[in-house]
């Protein structure tokens, strides 16, 4: 049974971290494009970060970037998403997400929902100013 379980959500102030993980069960992980989403209240969900298979091609939602990283570790199955400098707009639901999709043209279709097929129930991450 293939399954996706986030965890390291919690409240922090403005300009705080955290490190999120997704510990993957039920599929060939190394095989899968991976991706962390978020959603805030009242608004779409949205791809904050995502990485290839191989753990070489990452990519990020451009007003993340320098702030958050995107890792693997494909030996343990796990995907990590470490998050600095958080500011009260980062607050939302986070979800780790899997692709069988190996074809990506452009970067930012990794950043694309509709290209994912497995899900987690996410994590909160709530950021106070």
């Amino acid at each position: 049974q293939l399954q996706l379980v986030e965890s390291g959500g919690d409240s922090v102030q403005s300009g705080g971290s955290l490190s999120l993980s997704c510990v993957v069960s039920g599929f060939t992980y190394t095989t899968y494009y991976m991706a962390w989403f978020r959603q805030a209240p009242g608004k779409e969900r949205e791809g904050v970060g995502a990485i290839s298979d191989d753990g070489v091609r990452t990519t990020y939602k451009d007003s993340v970037k320098g702030r958050f990283t995107i890792s693997r570790d494909n030996a343990n199955n796990m995907l990590f998403l470490q998050m600095n400098n958080l500011k009260p707009e980062d607050t939302g639901m986070y979800y780790c997400a899997a692709t069988s999709s190996q074809y990506f043209r452009h970067d930012r279709e990794m950043l694309e929902r509709v290209r994912y097929n497995y899900w987690g129930n996410g994590t909160l991450v709530t950021i106070s100013s």
